[in-house]
């Protein structure tokens, strides 16, 4: 017997960048598949698929969540928030200037997943060390950059906030 509707589908009402959605997923839909399908948010990337690489990480009520393994009925009531909504359109957060002034974006493939673990970070962390920095990055790969550029950002974005 073929399962019902609400066997296939769940309701998913949840805050993605300060906005309100109520939508329809099917059960197993992940949440990477919902921002990027569903919302147009292309931020979050599909990498691995497993939730080892980072590229997918987005902030769900403050935390960060590798998206391609969370199912996306899992965040319903939670607030999300994707690279897209760091920033006011055409501005960018003293951490993407950091990033900017010391050339850590590359490809810049990673970055979306890695502004978001430090956007964390900084929101707990007020002034890091490089080793709490490069411990937030553990699930982060980055194969272009070799991180050093990525750590003095995130210290440098620190500094210029806390003063």
């Amino acid at each position: 017997m073929p399962a019902s509707r609400s066997e296939q589908n769940v309701t998913v009402r949840l805050v993605v960048n300060d906005r309100a959605h109520e939508l329809e997923a099917d059960a197993g839909e992940t949440l990477l598949a919902t921002l990027r399908d569903r919302l147009g948010l292309t931020g979050p990337k599909e990498a691995c698929g497993e939730g080892e690489c980072g590229a997918c990480t987005v902030l769900v009520d403050g935390g960060p969540v590798a998206s391609c393994i969370l199912a996306a009925g899992s965040t319903n009531g939670r607030a999300v928030r994707t690279v897209e909504g760091l920033a006011g359109a055409g501005d960018l957060t003293t951490l993407q200037q950091a990033f900017v002034r010391h050339a850590a974006v590359q490809c810049g493939y990673c970055t979306p997943g890695v502004l978001m673990v430090l956007t964390a970070l900084l929101e707990k962390v007020s002034e890091p060390t490089e080793a709490e920095v490069r411990q937030a990055l553990a699930g982060n790969i980055c194969r272009c950059t070799g991180y050093q550029q990525i750590v003095e950002a995130a210290v440098d974005a620190a500094r210029a906030v806390a003063s």
